[in-house]
């Protein structure tokens, strides 16, 4: 990493798996709004979470590309899912999906288990925050 995007990692805490306990960056910042799973047409092609998942991945992928940045500029990403246990027990799948698209770049992550999201075939819906180097 540069020292435009710097994982941040304290002494003797343990390795984060999947994501980052912090991230310092500066640059051009593009804030990505909640992305559902349905296709650019605003349609859900699968109700399957990983699928959902996937695809909005792939929405935020295409936001950040008009941007003039990529999954490397990610420097935080919030999940809102409906299921805790859905979303934990997809865990082998949902890791290939995710390093399918965004490669073995782990921002700082939350997620969190909300009790609807705003589309109603939604399961997950994710957001980031991406800086474009200087």
């Amino acid at each position: 990493m540069s020292d435009l995007l710097r994982i941040l990692q304290p002494p003797g805490w343990p390795r984060p798996r999947g994501y980052a306990n912090g991230v310092a960056a500066r640059g051009v910042q593009v804030h990505v709004s909640g992305m559902v799973g349905w296709d650019a047409e605003g349609r859900f092609q699968t109700d399957d979470f990983v699928g959902q998942a996937r695809q909005a991945l792939a929405n935020i992928l295409a936001v950040l590309a008009d941007a003039g940045a990529g999954p490397q500029h990610i420097v935080r990403m919030t999940w809102y899912v409906l299921d805790k246990r859905e979303y934990l027990d997809a865990g082998a799948a949902l890791g290939a999906a995710y390093r399918d698209l965004i490669g073995r770049h782990y921002p700082a992550m939350s997620a969190v288990q909300v009790a609807g999201l705003m589309e109603d075939r939604a399961r997950v819906e994710i957001e980031v925050t991406a800086v474009i180097p200087d």
